[in-house]
């Protein structure tokens, strides 16, 4: 089976809760036999790749711009796709949906994979947000099949379009954690294991950071927090904007370490020894990030917003989306505590299930 997969900047190690996804998704699925094409964003990638783990990989011009790059790649990816003879056209996100009708009148077969509602990121404007409100009713009315990653969604596009049939709801993924230490980059770093919080994901307004390096140097200020503790944020933007500019500026100001893109063994290494993962989003689909954190087995602390309670953690796990003191209360808990582990269940998270179910929804399509 040819299947081409366009809607994501591309793999792999390319920043994005869908490029990860992406990332470990379609190897194993190019293991299962299949043909598998991913199409990148030229301005994403430098690395000079044509395959990686069994998926090939298609580079396509794109202008680097937040409100455009995504239509216009898609559009073009289509035509390719078109071309290489797709027997499957998977779309990843609300945005590159916007153009799953012109793939069906090219006689495409198209799976959309709605990983949120991106109309709710704080980052766009009023036009943007009525593009991707139009992407996600395109891809909901129109594609063959539409893969959900959460409840939630799964509810909204019903709620919303009347969307039940053909609808399949499969979880984000998580890999098998790699534990390891890393002291060099500790000591470049200036953090000791165990005497930190840590945070992961790209530096936009939704992600809410501002807020948790507010509670931080609240608990600094009001003696809630140890000296030698840190707080780490491990991320960075793909636009250089003003939000993007006054996190890292405020960050710096109140102590706090800026790791840029990580991933690997300094990531890992950092969710190995972190005493505690946190995330004060607004919005989030699925989150990749928290997943990948709780397979670490540390202690969380997240925004009580639907996505994250869908995770079904502990009650006292969860604060009040944007509320900075009730955030600085609960971090200071878990500081307070020593070092602890936590067994999460992590069994529908499985990435080689993920892949056989995703890999069930094209055969059923061809079949």
């Amino acid at each position: 089976m040819k299947i081409v997969i366009t809607g994501t900047r591309g793999i792999p190690n390319v920043m994005g809760g869908v490029e990860t996804h992406c990332e470990e998704l379609f190897p194993r699925i190019a293991s299962f036999g299949e043909d598998v094409t991913l199409i990148r964003r030229a301005s994403y990638v430098n690395d000079g790749l044509t395959e990686w783990k069994g998926v090939k990989l298609v580079d396509i011009a794109t202008p680097k711009m937040k409100s455009f790059e995504a239509i216009v790649h898609t559009f073009r990816a289509i035509n390719k796709a078109k071309r290489l003879e797709a027997e499957v056209l998977h779309v990843h996100a609300i945005g590159p949906a916007l153009l799953v009708p012109y793939a069906r009148l090219l006689g495409m077969k198209v799976v959309f994979t709605h990983h949120g509602p991106d109309y709710d990121r704080d980052k766009w404007g009023t036009a943007a947000k009525m593009i991707l409100k139009l992407g996600e009713r395109m891809g909901c009315m129109f594609a063959n099949e539409v893969i959900v990653i959460s409840d939630v969604i799964k509810n909204l596009i019903a709620r919303k379009y009347g969307r039940t049939e053909h609808v399949h709801l499969i979880y984000n993924g998580v890999p098998s954690p790699e534990i390891c230490d890393y002291p060099e980059y500790f000591e470049e770093l200036g953090i000791e294991k165990g005497k930190y919080i840590l945070s992961m994901c790209r530096f936009v307004p939704e992600k809410n950071l501002h807020h948790l390096v507010e509670a931080f140097a609240s608990m600094k200020d009001d003696g809630l927090m140890m000296k030698d503790y840190r707080l780490v944020l491990a991320g960075d933007t793909d636009f250089e904007d003003e939000y993007s500019r006054g996190l890292k500026e405020m960050a710096r100001k109140n102590g706090v370490v800026l790791t840029g893109f990580i991933k690997g063994r300094k990531l890992h290494s950092l969710l190995t020894n972190c005493c505690c993962y946190c995330l004060p989003s607004s919005h989030e689909g699925l989150p990749i990030a928290l997943l990948e954190a709780m397979s670490y087995k540390v202690p969380v602390v997240v925004s009580d917003i639907p996505a994250n309670l869908e995770v079904g953690l502990p009650k006292e796990d969860y604060f009040p989306c944007g509320d900075v003191k009730a955030l600085a209360e609960k971090l200071s808990e878990v500081v307070s505590k020593p070092l602890k582990k936590v067994d999460y269940d992590m069994g529908k998270y499985d990435w080689d299930k993920i892949a056989k179910q995703v890999d069930d929804v094209y055969k059923g399509m061809i079949d």
